[in-house]
């Protein structure tokens, strides 16, 4: 419990250029754009120079997204977590963490932490 409170804390104090940042390192342009719910994978270089800041809700998206990338991180490597957010998942009715994120983000965390727990 202590990394997901480490995580959530980082995902709350961050600034946003940072956290988007972080998330490009570990996932790419173009899935931070998808798990942010924008089109333009342009718009995620913008947040993370600190040029544009993205709407509340798609701020919200990207700080849950960054505590769930940190806390796998703690345990997983980088390309482990991008796939884990890519694959189907059993517990989100086989559908890619990066897709329900959106809708669903205690569900997507609870299925990080079931991840962990079995890996």
């Amino acid at each position: 419990m202590a990394l997901e409170q480490a995580a959530h804390g980082q995902a709350t104090r961050l600034g946003m250029p940072t956290i988007v940042g972080s998330l490009q390192d570990v996932l790419g342009q173009r899935l931070v754009a998808i798990i942010a719910g924008v089109s333009d994978a342009k718009a995620v270089s913008k947040w993370a120079r600190g040029g544009r800041s993205p709407h509340p809700e798609t701020d919200q998206r990207l700080r849950n997204a960054y505590q769930i990338v940190h806390l796998l991180l703690e345990r997983e490597s980088p390309e482990t977590v991008r796939a884990w957010f890519v694959g189907m998942n059993p517990d989100l009715d086989d559908q890619a963490p990066a897709m329900v994120l959106g809708k669903d983000p205690m569900g997507v965390l609870q299925a990080a932490r079931t991840f962990l727990a079995h890996g």
